[in-house]
């Protein structure tokens, strides 16, 4: 975590009264600590401006990380440059599930980047464009700055995004959201050119973030040029850990290696970011890929001069070791490589002193036994927890004589090198994947029997995101000497989301495998566990597939549409209740029917099916001829993330959340009406059958007057509960119902009882007939309104977003623009009105039951087929059978 050395405090920028008229939610403000805070409240800036585009209901102070480390850097360099670091406030605002005001955050961004760089206007090298660093989806809306009309692209030089989900939005609960979404990607994808200044680098939290999924957050294909680079944390040299959605913002180590390759971006002529892209690349290859443990420059100078008065040790051995303490002088060991190429192919070096100078060469230019000149190999090098590791293959260097490591003085301090020549073959194995259906039960196993610094094991059949396995690496080593802790790495070789792990020797680790992103369709490599070992220990490495871990993949990626297979299963046991109105006159309960219509082969055939013939290009052609929509399981098979179990297991967990919601509801309904009952003892059922009074019909009124000018998710809560009161009320009349014919019951009992001379028990049987028909009726209805209740229980949770935005905002906005539940709000309110007051009796005799009961079945299937990647969409497939229901009581 990182720390502030001095109280953070936030300048508030003053902005144009035209910008604030227009966006009265949202301000701009400069952090500061310190003395630096007290010398720029006059906003006489003279650094290098960086804005900060805080995500879903962030805060503007979430800046305070990286503009305090970017503070304390520049300290140590006593402020040669430093950077002026910007935050926006978005007023929290819950975009990620509204979509409604991201069109709003970009125009203001755009007007807080021009007046930014007003405030250097007449200084001297005054920056001409900003650099931005969005966390969330304030990564996406500096994204969507390009596709504003008035918008310069020069503007920005750099962005940083963090845990952005760039592919698609996690939650698309609304229209505005995804075409938002399509209209950032396909500007990024058919105008390269526009961006031809930007670099972009997107940082994804990896498997802890369970809010983003890394596989998002990745750059979309076509807009990673030679100017984008997409990474997981885990990857990150010196952080090697996943992040949460919320540290990744921060995570110390993390905004480290930001602030450090800001710094590195800066022209020493310019004082600002510089204007070259190549350059901006190789820095952030630098500090977010591969870190050579040593400090950037842009041409390194990659032949030394190796002179001094240090002694030359000659190394003949194909493996070698050594170990310094308190060296008193240095050394330089040569390696002839003659000697070696025949026999081997590679040559692995490790150093364990984690510093930044420069300490193994190729010789180039020899004398005798010492070397004149040698090519910087450091530059090689790779930066791992415990060491520093290069590795040669001998093929690629052909001018190299000898092989040079400088050990310099070492004060007090503890120094090892290892080296050895290697052939890759023998230190390669290929290591196959179990089943995905062995459950754990069965495993893959190998050992390595060779001892060395260096092994590979390729996991053969492994490229599925739904793959998921334990790895275990099991270390037995010759003696019980104090050794360096072990690296494993994971390796990913087709996205850059490895990760490594560090364990002590010898010991078992556990290392969990799974991806996220799958390997692409023409892409042959494979993914491959790295052991950076010690040289005299043995490995054996096991392999099993998780279940459970596949049950979290299928969650991680699949289950943001739960949603839509619970509303699935509800409506094909909705549709079962009204043919069981058709067959028997009853309506069956809510869990035995669910239990019947829940089957999946009655879905998901249909869905392929569809997803089969839009292969064949007439059927496609009619398709879009007839303007329908594109098959989402058709989308995401595309996007390589659907696999052939995972709606079996999805709509297995929709219907136990459906089962379980059902019996939530119904226990809650039965507890308020206990409550009723207690509070005001109704007298018995209401004798008010009328379908719609002149009361209701101005409640209907109301509610789309309300949610005309108001927001649509507010008149859709206040209906919902006014149907809940509704519910409780007749659960109510059905338990005072019962109570009043237990009564006539037990006295018609006891007076049977004393005509045939009985003094105690009568059997049942003797019991006189008491009708029941009206609590029949009653509480048929109040098994089909319990149903009803499920389902527009679904529609008030997909509509709570953007009445949590418009309560945010009523202070501002009175009226929500744009609501995307206004026409829900509408027509739920009429139809509501009319079921509120609907019973069995008026549905058994309409001329529509018979058309209300078959089309849940189809509307099942749309939903599955058409609702995953728009959960929009789903209230639209709820109100259809609703509509119908209602006509049904008046026809």
């Amino acid at each position: 975590m990182t720390y502030m050395f001095e109280h953070p405090e936030y300048l508030k920028i003053k902005l144009p009264r035209k910008i604030l008229r227009r966006y009265p939610a949202y301000e701009l403000y400069l952090y500061g600590e310190g003395s630096y805070a007290e010398e720029n409240r006059n906003l006489v800036l003279t650094g290098i401006p960086v804005l900060f585009l805080p995500g879903n209901a962030g805060s503007y102070k979430q800046v305070r990380s990286l503009g305090s480390i970017a503070l304390r850097k520049a300290e140590d360099l006593d402020f040669k440059y430093h950077f002026d670091v910007f935050s926006v406030n978005f007023n929290e605002e819950l975009v990620a599930l509204y979509g409604g005001s991201l069109q709003m955050q970009t125009r203001f961004v755009h007007e807080c980047i021009k007046v930014i760089l007003k405030l250097y206007k007449g200084q001297g090298s005054a920056p001409s464009s900003v650099a931005i660093v969005g966390h969330s989806m304030g990564g996406l809306v500096a994204r969507a700055l390009l596709t504003l009309k008035n918008f310069k692209a020069e503007l920005i030089n750099v962005l940083v995004t963090q845990a952005t989900p760039h592919i698609a939005p996690v939650m698309p609960l609304d229209r505005y959201l995804t075409d938002f979404y399509t209209a950032v990607n396909h500007h990024w994808s058919l105008k390269a050119q526009d961006r031809a200044n930007l670099t972009t680098l997107s940082v994804a939290g990896g498997f802890r973030d369970y809010q983003v999924r890394s596989g998002l957050a990745f750059l979309p294909r076509s807009s990673r040029q030679n100017s984008a680079l997409s990474v997981v944390s885990s990857e990150v040299p010196r952080v090697w850990a996943s992040t949460d959605h919320l540290s990744i913002v921060w995570c110390k180590e993390l905004i480290l290696a930001t602030v450090r390759a800001f710094f590195d971006l800066i022209d020493e002529n310019t004082k600002q970011i510089t204007e070259d892209p190549q350059k901006r690349m190789l820095v952030l290859n630098h500090h977010f890929l591969k870190h050579p443990a040593k400090f950037f420059e842009e041409k390194p100078e990659t032949v030394a001069e190796l002179t001094g008065s240090l002694r030359w040790i000659p190394i003949k051995t194909s493996k070698w070791s050594y170990a310094a303490h308190n060296e008193s002088d240095g050394k330089y060991f040569t390696f002839p490589l003659s000697s070696h190429r025949k026999s081997y192919s590679h040559v692995h070096c490790q150093n364990s002193m984690l510093d930044t100078n420069s300490w193994i060469y190729g010789c180039i230019n020899s004398s005798s036994s010492m070397c004149l000149q040698g090519v910087d190999l450091s530059w090689k090098a790779e930066l791992l927890p415990t060491v520093k590791a290069v590795t040669l293959k001998l093929q690629d260097y052909p001018s190299l004589t000898h092989l040079v490591l400088h050990v310099p003085y070492v004060n007090s301090n503890k120094l090892t090198l290892d080296c050895e020549f290697f052939n890759e073959v023998s230190r390669t194995v290929q290591l196959p994947v179990t089943h995905l259906f062995s459950f754990g039960l069965s495993s893959s196993k190998i050992v390595l029997n060779s001892t060395g610094l260096i092994h590979n094991v390729q996991l053969q059949h492994f490229g599925q995101i739904y793959q998921a396995f334990n790895l275990y690496v099991a270390s037995h080593c010759q003696s019980l000497k104090e050794r360096k802790p072990s690296v494993y790495r994971l390796h990913i070789p087709w996205s850059h989301e490895d990760s490594l792990t560090l364990s002590q020797v010898p010991s078992t680790t556990e290392i969990s495998a799974k991806l996220h992103v799958a390997q692409p369709e023409n892409d042959t490599t494979v993914p491959v566990l790295n052991i950076y070992s010690s040289s005299d220990c043995q490995y054996e490495v096991t392999i099993e597939t998780s279940f459970l871990q596949v049950l979290g993949q299928v969650i991680r990626f699949h289950g943001g549409t739960l949603p839509v297979y619970i509303i699935s299963n509800i409506l094909l046991a909705y549709g079962r209740q009204l043919k069981s109105l058709i067959l028997t006159g009853h309506c069956s309960n809510f869990a035995p029917a669910l239990t019947k219509a829940s089957q999946p082969y009655k879905v998901e055939p249909l869905v392929n099916m569809l997803k089969l013939l839009l292969g064949i290009n007439w059927f496609k052609g009619l398709w879009d001829a007839l303007f329908l929509p594109e098959l989402d399981a058709a989308t995401l098979s595309k996007q390589d993330v659907w696999f052939p179990f995972v709606s079996p297991i999805l709509f297995m967990f929709g219907t136990g959340i459906a089962y379980w919601g059902a019996v939530l509801s119904s226990s809650s309904i039965k507890l308020l009406s206990s409550l009723w009952v207690a509070l005001t003892r109704p007298s018995g059922s209401s004798t008010d059958d009328k379908l719609m009074t002149r009361r209701r019909l101005y409640v209907a009124a109301f509610m789309i007057f309300l949610g005309w000018t108001t927001c649509g998710a507010l008149a859709i809560v206040i209906t919902y509960f006014h149907y809940i009161f509704k519910v409780i009320k007749l659960q109510s009349n059905v338990r005072t119902e019962l109570s009043v014919l237990n009564m006539i019951s037990d006295n018609s009992h006891k007076e049977t009882g004393k005509s045939c001379g009985l003094t105690d028990g009568v059997s049942e049987a003797s019991k006189p007939p008491v009708s029941n028909a009206p609590i029949d009726r009653i509480t048929d209805s109040l098994k089909m309104h319990f149903t009803v209740l499920n389902l527009l229980t679904w529609i008030v949770l997909l509509s709570c977003p953007s009445l949590i935005y418009w309560l945010k905002n009523l202070r501002y906005h009175i009226k929500l623009d744009p609501d995307p539940c206004r026409a829900v709000s509408l027509l739920l309110s009429v139809v509501v009105g009319i079921l509120i007051n609907a019973n069995t009796t008026k549905i058994k005799s309409s001329k529509l039951l018979k058309i209300a009961a078959y089309l849940p079945l189809p509307l099942s299937v749309a939903v599955v087929a058409f609702a995953p990647m728009h959960l929009y969409r789903i209230p639209h497939f709820v109100i259809v059978p609703l509509s119908l229901h209602a006509l049904c009581c008046i026809i």
